[in-house]
């Protein structure tokens, strides 16, 4: 549901969510969020390329890049700011053809991974690095789901109420980072 130029959408993501999204639109999310870094990310593609089951079912799911500070008492998390997306690079593109929606970090991501948003219908969403006290006001629950040994790395299914992202890179080719440098050059010539 779009009001006032913010996407609002429920997680487990459908595909139609997905593709109905272009580069440069905001969205708030609110549901289930995983978090998962390079780590996680490269277990979770051995485990499906030795056919395991994994610790959730990544269809529809967005995970989050993002590895949580300690929680204060009373609080359902520490800070939990965004990780540079590229280091879950290698790892993506397998996780979005088995069914990954959404991913939400910082920074740009590689060809292959575009690429694979693309063929599947997924989408990458920037959050605002070095926020993550603020992001955390929209962290509900968190509960450690795989990796325990990983510390702040493991696997976290978050429940998330009205969690902030824009979308970076949308199912249609769409990269909010390329139409930014495109506009200051535009800008910067005059034109």
């Amino acid at each position: 549901m779009r009001e006032s130029g913010t996407v609002r959408l429920t997680t487990p993501l459908r595909k139609e969510d997905a593709v109905s999204l272009r580069a440069g639109d905001r969205v708030v999310l609110s549901g289930v969020l995983y978090t998962a870094r390079d780590t996680a990310h490269k277990r979770l593609v051995e485990m499906l390329e030795r056919g395991e089951p994994l610790p959730m079912d990544l269809e529809g799911q967005v995970i989050y890049f993002a590895g949580p500070s300690p929680t204060r008492p009373g609080e359902a998390t520490g800070s939990i700011g965004p990780t540079t997306s590229y280091r879950m690079d290698p790892y993506s593109p397998r996780l979005i053809a088995a069914g990954l929606r959404g991913m939400i970090g910082k920074g740009s991501r590689s060809k292959a991974v575009r690429e694979a948003l693309q063929k599947f219908g997924a989408v990458y969403l920037g959050a605002t690095g070095g926020a993550g006290a603020l992001l955390a006001r929209a962290v509900r629950k968190v509960e450690v789901i795989a990796f325990e040994d990983l510390g702040p790395e493991a696997v976290r299914r978050l429940e998330v109420a009205e969690f902030p992202a824009v979308v970076i890179n949308d199912a249609h080719g769409g990269d909010l980072y390329e139409q930014g440098q495109g506009l200051f050059r535009r800008a910067g010539s005059g034109a």
